[in-house]
């Protein structure tokens, strides 16, 4: 007896569900990730594999061409709409190079990047503008270059690279580019930057150095300005990849370069896993921050390798009450990372207000960051924390300091400033119960730098074997509390902390910093 196609169609979709089923069970028996939650400071929930129906499409079924020129972005949408009509699966990106606008990610796919595949996004800002019907507060907004929401089970996977073009989204800091160091890597990046049109603004107050801005380039590159002046069109810079109200989100291997503004961005994710993906783009990039995880919640950084224009591996917790019903970020484990070139190596903030829980930063390699471990906030910023541990880490050529913990971070963008607070004050930062242990840094301009804030002191902070040689400068501390170095060695002096005030129970090594001249 014949069994009618649309018969096999509907046997496959009942089929495919359950040997997912069978085979995530297996996994869990097993998990491959267990080797990364031994020897921590405190129990944290594991993440949990990730399985994807065995089905494979390539994206050359859908008609994309891999020249580096021919608009692939209707085949990436086919590919996937396809995908999701069949459950799921994977879409093999082929060696070559596929040009294309804005991919939205489905449900139940794995997009999987070959070795010498590149996704090169297309600098025609026009294609990334969310549709009017689609803003909630009247706001022109882009969509990210990879975006998704409301997803389960999503992937980007293999070894191929993912270019999103930054050079003609970003503005440039003339200060920044015209220096020797960045001539010799990257060439005359203000001179290149100036040939393809463009304006200028003051960058800030001073009247020596300009900004540059990608508005009004010249009509042969035919890239349209997509706002009404460059500042406005400027805030409508896009992420590289946005994964929002998810679970199960695994990013393995891939390379991220050259993003607009952030690289990577998953917002209220459940169970994420980030394994060995590689982040670059130049020092000088404008917000070119690596990974800024939002409010997740059971997560796994691990093999990562990153050097960058701003924060390497930042933890965000959102802002006000929306990030206080988004809940804190918890149960994370960062292990095996290395950071370059980066403002913080690990990063908490600047907003967090939904409060960080559960935190671990073990094993990891810093060199050249301007801070190794940066945790910044200010009022209205939130937030608090539970079981923070930074430990295992080997620091070198900090730029500033090795360790800073500030509660005035003067970002104006935030719209409030870092006053005085008192502990009736809503949305105050709290930083408290964290654990620096078993850090060597070698080379830095100030050893730790610890700035509270009047009724909101940074408290109930524990130092213990920490080597910071090489600096110049020792131990600040003003409006902190509860405060011990333990086994420590931080600069030669029989008492480091050399600038305090406000301070209350603080000791190295024993000893209070009043008690030794």
């Amino acid at each position: 007896m014949l069994i009618e196609k649309n018969e096999l169609c509907n046997m496959k979709k009942l089929f495919l569900p359950i040997v997912a089923f069978v085979c995530a069970m297996a996994l869990n028996a097993q998990n491959p990730y267990d080797k990364y939650y031994t020897d921590l400071p405190c129990a944290v929930e594991k993440v949990q594999p990730i399985v994807f129906p065995d089905y494979t499409v390539r994206l050359t079924d859908f008609g994309a061409v891999g020249d580096g020129k021919t608009d692939c972005t209707e085949a990436f949408a086919q590919a996937l709409k396809h995908l999701k009509k069949q459950g799921g699966g994977h879409l093999i990106v082929p060696d070559g190079t596929w040009l294309t606008g804005p991919i939205k990610l489905v449900s139940n796919v794995d997009l999987h990047l070959e070795n010498n595949a590149t996704i090169l996004f297309s600098p025609n800002k026009e294609l990334y503008v969310q549709p009017s019907d689609t803003l909630r507060d009247g706001k022109k907004k882009c969509y990210a270059l990879i975006h998704g929401s409301k997803l389960e089970n999503v992937a980007i996977t293999g070894h191929g690279t993912i270019d999103g073009q930054g050079f003609y989204w970003r503005p440039i800091k003339q200060k920044k580019v015209i220096t020797q160091d960045v001539i010799a890597v990257d060439g005359n990046v203000w001179e290149e930057a100036l040939a393809m049109g463009g304006v200028t603004r003051p960058d800030g107050n001073s009247k020596k150095w300009l900004i540059w801005y990608p508005f009004n380039l010249n009509k042969d590159l035919n890239i349209p300005n997509i706002a009404a002046d460059p500042i406005t069109q400027e805030k409508m810079r896009p992420h590289l990849v946005n994964i929002t109200d998810s679970k199960n989100v695994l990013i393995e291997n891939v390379k991220l370069i050259n993003s607009p503004k952030f690289h990577l961005v998953p917002t209220r994710v459940q169970n994420l896993i980030i394994d060995g993906v590689y982040v670059r783009c130049p020092h000088w990039a404008q917000n070119g921050d690596a990974m800024d995880p939002g409010n997740v919640q059971v997560a796994l950084i691990v093999n990562c390798n990153i050097s960058c224009g701003d924060d390497g591996i930042c933890m965000k917790g959102g802002v006000g009450e929306k990030g206080v019903a988004a809940g804190p970020q918890r149960d994370f484990v960062i292990r095996y990372d290395t950071v370059y070139h980066a403002h913080g190596g690990f990063v908490i903030g600047s907003e967090f207000s939904g409060g960080m829980q559960r935190l671990v930063v073990q094993d990891c390699y810093f060199d050249g960051t301007d801070i190794g471990c940066r945790f910044k906030s200010a009022p209205g910023r939130g937030g608090w924390c539970e079981d923070i541990y930074c430990q295992n880490l080997i620091m070198k050529n900090m730029v500033n300091s090795a360790i800073l913990i500030s509660s005035g971070y003067a970002d104006k963008g935030a719209g409030v400033s870092a006053t005085d607070a008192d502990d009736k004050s809503a949305f105050f930062p709290d930083w408290s119960n964290m654990i620096f242990r078993n850090i060597t840094c070698v080379g830095s301009k100030q050893a730790v730098d610890i700035q509270g804030l009047k009724g909101k002191p940074v408290r109930d902070i524990l130092f213990d074997n920490v080597m910071i040689i090489g600096n110049r400068g020792g131990i600040k501390m003003e409006w902190a509390k509860n405060i011990k170095f333990v086994n420590c060695n931080i600069n030669p002096k029989p008492m480091p902390i050399e600038d305090y005030k406000k301070i209350e129970n603080v000791t190295y090594n024993g000893q209070d910093p009043d008690a030794v001249e």
